[in-house]
Order: structure tokens, then sequence, then C-alpha cells
């Protein structure tokens, strides 16, 4: 298991290097870095990407399930993105807030496309295309913004978005 890195340290915020070799050192981080997505509660973890754990390599992991597998993303990139329309929000959700393990409790509801075209090397260094959406797609640029050195705070100031902080089991507007 590995310790979290919290913002501001620089390792978030520098561009993290390509993964040249899928070796053992490789397998061992990812093991590490699942253990710590694992045991992340209040609130629970859907990704991880290896600079949040102090190590500046183009990967993550994501875990969009409480009860689902963890998949690892190797050198990934997103080729292509689309609005598809959403679904009507249910009266229980009207918008979901992001948030990150690096910024404790601190939350925005940033706008991100929707579905996005992906390519990243599996843990086998097979290489995958695919569509993402939903909810895996934030996961997914959220988690390779973190690879190019960008917070998801910076996308909610970019995009003029209110950031919040939870305090006492409540959300409060920051001035900013």
């Amino acid at each position: 298991m590995r310790k979290i890195v919290h913002a501001p340290q620089a390792v978030l915020t520098t561009p993290a290097k390509p993964v040249e070799k899928i070796n053992t050192d490789i397998v061992s981080l990812v093991k590490d870095m699942e253990k710590t997505l694992n045991v992340q509660v209040d609130p629970q973890g859907v990704g991880l990407a290896a600079p949040q754990v102090g190590v500046s390599l183009s990967l993550f992991i994501a875990k969009p399930n409480p009860d689902g597998e963890i998949t690892v993303y190797i050198n990934p990139k997103i080729l292509e993105t689309s609005s598809v329309t959403p679904p009507k929000p249910s009266k229980r959700k009207s918008h979901r807030l992001e948030g990150c393990l690096s910024i404790p409790l601190i939350w925005s509801p940033v706008t991100r496309p929707t579905k996005v075209r992906v390519e990243y090397l599996d843990l086998t260094g097979k290489k995958h295309q695919k569509w993402v959406q939903g909810f895996m797609a934030v996961i997914f640029q959220h988690e390779v913004d973190h690879l190019n050195g960008i917070l998801f705070t910076q996308r909610a100031l970019e995009q003029k978005r209110p950031l919040y902080e939870e305090k006492d089991g409540k959300l409060n507007k920051l001035e900013y």
C-alpha cells in the first residue's frame, strides 16, 4: 500500500513520464495502488493515478463500481471526445460532483465530455482502443488530467464552476 499524496505536492502538477517497459516494478506499483484504492472509504475512490502515490509515471487504475474489478491503464491517451445527450436527471441526483483523493473534502460539478475514445496498454502490454462513456468517461478524463499535471480544481476554475468544501457533513461554497 502507498500513501496518497495531497495537493500542493509538485508531483501532482507535473506531467508524468511514459512507462517505457512493463516489468516487475510496474506490476508491484499497480498491486500497491490497488491496495491503496481498495481501502479508501468516505469517500470511496474510483480511480488512482501513479502521481497520486508519488510516482511520476503515466498509469492509472480505475474501479467505477464498489464490487467491480480494478482495470489498469498504462500510457493512456484520449483520442477523441463526444458529448451524447445525457438521460434526464433523476430527482435524487440533479448533477454529480467530482472530487479527488489528493484534494480531500473539495468537490465541484465539473463538466466533461460524456463519451471518449481512448487508447492504452494493459498490464500485459496489449494495446487497446475503445469508446468509454458515462461515469467511466469522467474517471478516464480525471485520471488522464492527473497524468498531465492537471487537477480537477483547475478544470472547475477554467469552467467558472463553484467549488465546495465538505465540513461536518455539509457542503459549503468556497469563495475565490
